[in-house]
């Protein structure tokens, strides 16, 4: 079990087809891959440093995989970054959810939807 590929694990494929027959293998699940996961980990870094968020969750389904980002552990998620490859052609794969389930920024380039997280408040001079 050790010796296996860790992302291959975590999205249900075993490394090598020839131990499992076809029949026995688990369907595919959707994964966030390391450079997706590096992307939104430095926003995450920056806002645990801030005193924001400080626990995440990582959900891999079978349509989605979702980065939950939590004020704290005893709680529901303040954000879900979510990447949806069904809808990579339309509105994009990448997703920010709120709390509230009002969809902040979709799109197709990840770097730009987390940008919505970025975003702080600002001083407004009268």
């Amino acid at each position: 079990m050790l010796d296996e590929d860790p992302i291959a694990f975590l999205r249900g494929r075993p490394e090598s087809s020839a131990a499992y027959p076809a029949s026995r293998t688990q369907p595919a699940q959707i994964a966030f891959d390391r450079r997706e996961l590096n992307q939104i980990l430095n926003v995450y870094g920056r806002k645990v440093a801030d005193g924001e968020w400080r626990d995440y969750a990582i959900d891999t389904l079978r349509d989605r995989a979702v980065f939950s980002v939590f004020r704290r552990a005893s709680e529901v998620p303040i954000y879900r970054i979510e990447k949806t490859p069904k809808l990579a052609r339309r509105q994009g794969a990448y997703s920010v959810i709120a709390a509230t389930g009002q969809i902040l920024k979709r799109g197709h380039d990840l770097a730009r939807v987390l940008r919505v997280l970025d975003k702080g408040l600002r001083l407004v001079e009268a």
